[in-house]
């Protein structure tokens, strides 16, 4: 594409990717600023910035396109170092100015000595004239873009307690039952034989036995019986999650059918009158 087709079709600069005199990328061309005059461009912004996230407004003075590329006449540092301006409103003549000085250049597109360079001689579209307001190119077919927020939802793992395991003493009362025995005392009879009468007597004399009996005795022992222990255990459940997100509208406003409605009012209300 010619410098002329450039100038006369601005809407192709937008998308190409702006290059300094040495060659070095310096990022792509975002917005297109035409002279209010003339309605040539004469200003581009282009990403710069880490991960491209500022826009520095550069002249369109001797700047060529070849390709997908934009040559333009100014180093990238100095494109860099440029004044930030907001890349969304129109440029007014005080930021023009301010712009003006930053790349060495006047409003009759005449090249001054300072951080551009050595002065020369560059064409600069459009401002012959002396203009130093320009507006933003756009076109009917970029529209509007619609953005809504989406909510995401996702798990996290908290700590919302603890569960402690300890052993403490207590005492109970244990009641069993146990065998025991005794001995007792009971009276037996046996007759005598013909030997044992031969040494029989007549006096007093006596006799005893010893009585056992078994008494209940206890004693403690200490016994192991059970290991306990704590564990965790993941359960799933289904929970509502609820939150209020944000959405754009896109809305249409006719200008032309308002004014037929309100031509339309004011007829009825003329021939009321009659």
């Amino acid at each position: 594409m010619s410098t002329g087709d450039m100038f006369n079709r601005p809407e192709g600069l937008k998308g190409l990717v702006a290059y300094d005199p040495e060659g070095e990328k310096i990022g792509g061309v975002e917005q297109v600023y035409l002279d209010d005059a003339s309605g040539r461009p004469e200003w581009v912004t282009v990403k710069t910035g880490l991960f491209g996230t500022k826009e520095s407004f550069v002249p369109l003075a001797g700047a060529r396109r070849d390709g997908e590329a934009l040559h333009v006449a100014y180093a990238k540092s100095m494109v860099k170092d440029a004044p930030r301006l907001d890349a969304e409103e129109h440029l007014d003549a005080d930021a023009e100015r301010e712009l003006y000085r930053h790349y060495g250049v006047d409003g009759a597109g005449t090249r001054t000595p300072g951080p551009g360079g050595a002065a020369g001689s560059v064409d600069v579209p459009g401002s012959a004239t002396g203009t130093n307001v320009h507006d933003r190119y756009a076109t009917d077919q970029e529209g509007l873009v619609r953005s809504e927020e989406r909510l995401r939802v996702g798990t996290e793992n908290t700590e919302v307690g603890r569960a402690r395991l300890r052993k403490v003493v207590v005492t109970e009362d244990v009641t069993t039952t146990v065998p025991v025995s005794h001995e007792e005392v009971r009276v037996v009879r046996e007759p005598l034989g013909e030997g044992d009468r031969a040494r029989a007597d007549i006096g007093e004399a006596e006799t005893e036995v010893t009585l056992h009996a078994e008494r209940p005795v206890t004693r403690k022992e200490t016994v192991p019986v059970e290991r306990v222990r704590l564990e965790t255990e993941k359960v799933t459940e289904q929970r509502e999650v609820s939150d209020t997100v944000r959405k754009e509208e896109i809305q249409y406003d006719d200008a032309t059918a308002k004014d037929e409605r309100r031509r339309g009012e004011g007829n009825r209300g003329d021939r009321g009158r009659r």
